[in-house]
């Protein structure tokens, strides 16, 4: 049940009462009608991870709910801090995308923005963009 908290009219004294939503929300006492204090509600921020710690990182996401999604929306998050740091680029993603390259033969990864648009050989030409 909900917590709602009363102001008594002439006294600086506030009590918390256990009140359902669908109930009246009214609080007397003693003949005394308590005025009712609106506030905002409480909100959970996610906190600030260290961008450059993949420890935190997976601290961080390993003992939350949520989904896929949102654990990709948070590595992005993170991945646009570093990129802002460090002048535009993510030291970490641009290795990832080497790293990519090396194990592959040179073939660049597909979500990396220097990859090549286009292909071309004696016999076909195809263009990406």
């Amino acid at each position: 049940m909900p917590i709602y908290i009363y102001k008594h009219p002439s006294k600086e004294k506030y009590i918390e009462v256990f009140q359902g939503m669908n109930d009246e929300h009214i609080y007397e006492h003693n003949g005394v009608k308590w005025e009712r204090q609106y506030t905002s509600p409480e909100i959970s921020a996610q906190k600030i991870t260290n961008p450059w710690d993949k420890n935190a990182f997976v601290n961080e996401t390993g003992n939350s709910k949520g989904t896929m999604g949102d654990l990709m929306d948070r590595s992005q998050e993170l991945s646009d801090m570093r990129a802002k740091e460090n002048g535009g680029v993510d030291p970490v993603r641009q290795k990832k995308f080497e790293d990519y390259s090396k194990l592959r033969g040179g073939l660049q990864d597909p979500l990396d923005p220097k990859r090549k648009k286009s292909f071309e050989n004696k016999h076909i030409k195809v263009d990406l963009n």
